[in-house]
């Protein structure tokens, strides 16, 4: 089965990447500038593509990541400190992200011909963002059935969606995925800071699954005080 993935470069991504060179047909990845603090996750995609042997598009709608105004991730507002379920990651959302990448993606795999067009969203993105959850796929997943009926057959294939992060580290583990070649930092710089949303989630996801952390932190043990309340150290 012919699949498209979209990879921002970061462990979930990357980990479905591997899953789908290793159990369908990967024709490419698709990435996406929109205008992103932590543009430099795009390198850890273009990685990937090389490690797979697939072709890698980067497509830039940083013009129209300008209007998508609010979010840390592309505005002047600071990213915040602290775990995924605290309310103030909110400030992370960036408007209509996913729907209008996952609709270029659909483009482009229906003009070469693929099954499916997969993204790696995880039932660990459903506290803040809602064009993760399993109600926004099946939608999406509706109206692109609309969109081409009659024209193209494109699935959207979300295996990771009613999974958590720590089961995404165990399933990249034993896929045998670089994750020291992945990019999770939402602040950009040059190492992993340690302290926002993704590189804590990413630190309690591995952790909970038993895999070695090979990531650089700049603080790397803010994430245990981030998470003591959840259970999960």
């Amino acid at each position: 089965m012919k699949t498209v993935v979209v990879c921002s470069g970061g462990m979930d991504s990357v980990t479905l990447a591997y899953k789908v060179k290793r159990e369908r047909e990967l024709t490419r990845l698709v990435s996406f500038d929109y205008g992103q603090r932590h543009k430099k996750e795009l390198d850890f995609a273009a990685r990937t593509a090389a490690d797979l042997g697939v072709r890698h598009d980067i497509i830039d709608i940083a013009n129209i990541g300008n209007f998508l105004s609010g979010s840390a991730l592309t505005g002047d507002i600071d990213v915040p400190d602290g775990h995924y379920a605290e309310d103030n990651m909110r400030v992370t959302v960036v408007p209509n992200r996913n729907a209008i990448m996952l609709t270029i993606a659909f483009g482009v795999a229906a003009g070469e011909n693929a099954s499916a067009v997969a993204a790696a969203v995880h039932a660990g993105d459903h506290f803040v963002y809602p064009d993760c959850r399993p109600a926004f796929v099946d939608a999406f997943r509706a109206m692109q059935n609309c969109a081409l009926e009659g024209m193209w057959e494109v699935d959207l294939y979300t295996p990771f969606v009613g999974m958590s992060k720590a089961d995404i580290a165990r399933a990249g583990a034993d896929l045998g995925v670089p994750f020291e070649l992945t990019w999770s930092c939402y602040k950009g710089g040059e190492s992993h800071c340690g302290r926002c949303g993704t590189c804590v989630e990413r630190q309690e996801a591995l952790h909970l699954a038993g895999v070695p952390d090979p990531t650089h932190y700049e603080d790397p043990d803010y994430w245990v005080e981030a998470c003591k309340d959840r259970g999960s150290v």
